[in-house]
């Protein structure tokens, strides 16, 4: 009876360890099992941000790499600007007769081309009863030919000493006043009135009068535009006030939002600024001249990026490097002729062209700097298609 309770005993301790050991195995199994699962996983995650992007698919887009620029980048204020036509391209043209105003065409429309010598209109004299031109153009040229006939005999008798230094002074004084007018009347009057010419080539601003209406000498009768230069008049608030001494560029962002400028691509120049706040809008005014050749259209606004001097150097990367996911922004540096890592990058202040990367890039680390959307597209595809990227 002992013996079968020992065999027993024997039997069970025999079953309990088999468990163990077998538990302890799969146990170990699953373990391991979950620690290659792991790796797997960091892995798939590390390559998610490789990007292979082959020379082919570069050669058909516009696509460039580059190092990031260490530079000074101060204070950025962002505001609007109306564009105005410069002062300085922009001259009056004034009546310098009393009379009826004759256009020379059909109509005169403001923003028509004209061209160096143009006749626009004519101001006619010749209805008026008093002040009329031709009576006026007849009396001069009267005058003139006295004055000019007594001057040629005074200075025939001064010779003979028959009339006296006073007297010829005062024949020579009244001839010359007398050819002045005359000229005056002849060069810028034909007949019948005054011929209003444009002096360069640009094109109407704004007519101040209508066909057949009256104007007095002196009366302006039409604005004339280079339109070779614009003034581009931006409102600065006034928490911006101690910045604007610092003020030395700009960039200046098209009506369609196609472009950006910088002020030195546009031969650009800072004005001004206001060293007061406006009454009107409380804000402060800063006027800026640019070279008429990026297609801003006079009385619009466009979106302006005014930058401030700064002594401090940081690393800055274009505009056109960054692509944004739900707010967080990311770069692609290149580790090879065609792999790229995608990069998550914290930025800092931007002018419209570059921006300023405060952590996550190396300077000597070379981004995508033109094609970067394309670059995000071919990862996207890449996720879906194993065999994204190669070209067939």
């Amino acid at each position: 009876m002992r013996k079968i309770f020992f065999a027993a005993l024997i039997i069970s301790i025999a079953l309990v360890g088999c468990k163990h050991s077998h538990n302890h195995e799969h146990d170990h199994e699953h373990e391991h099992c979950d620690h290659d699962h792991d790796i797997e996983n960091q892995e798939h995650e590390t390559s998610a941000d490789i990007i292979h992007f082959h020379t082919e698919q570069q050669e058909k887009i516009d696509f460039s790499v580059e190092l990031p620029l260490i530079e000074p980048f101060g204070q950025i204020i962002r505001t609007t600007a109306q564009v105005q036509l410069s002062p300085e391209d922009e001259t009056i043209i004034s009546a310098r007769m009393s009379g009826i105003v004759l256009f020379s065409g059909n109509n005169l429309q403001e923003g028509q081309s004209v061209n160096t010598g143009q006749v626009l209109f004519q101001v006619s004299g010749t209805e008026l009863v008093d002040g009329n031109f031709q009576t006026r153009f007849t009396e001069a040229l009267n005058n003139y030919k006295k004055a000019d006939a007594d001057y040629k005999r005074a200075q025939e008798l001064k010779i003979d000493k028959i009339v006296s230094e006073k007297d010829f002074l005062q024949i020579q004084a009244d001839y010359e006043i007398a050819k002045t007018v005359y000229d005056n009347l002849r060069r810028n009057f034909g007949d019948g009135g005054q011929k209003i010419s444009v002096p360069f080539q640009g094109f109407i601003k704004q007519v101040f009068v209508e066909n057949g209406q009256f104007v007095n000498e002196g009366q302006p009768l039409v604005a004339v535009s280079k339109n070779k230069s614009l003034l581009l008049k931006a409102d600065v608030r006034a928490k911006y006030a101690t910045l604007l001494p610092y003020l030395f560029t700009a960039s200046v962002v098209t009506p369609d939002k196609s472009k950006i400028y910088g002020l030195d691509e546009l031969n650009g120049k800072i004005l001004s600024f206001g060293k007061s706040i406006n009454t009107n809008n409380y804000m402060i005014p800063v006027s800026i001249r640019i070279d008429n050749k990026a297609g801003f259209i006079p009385g619009g606004f466009v979106e302006i990026y005014l930058k401030t001097r700064s002594e401090k150097p940081v690393t800055t990367v274009p505009v056109s490097a960054l692509t944004e996911e739900q707010g967080v922004y990311f770069v692609y540096v290149q580790l090879s002729p065609e792999t790229f890592e995608k990069r998550e990058v914290t930025v800092g202040l931007n002018d419209g062209i570059r921006t300023e990367i405060l952590s996550g890039l190396d300077k000597d680390e070379r981004i995508v700097s033109r094609g970067a959307v394309s670059v995000k597209l071919s990862q996207a595809t890449g996720a879906l298609d194993p065999h994204a990227g190669h070209i067939h």
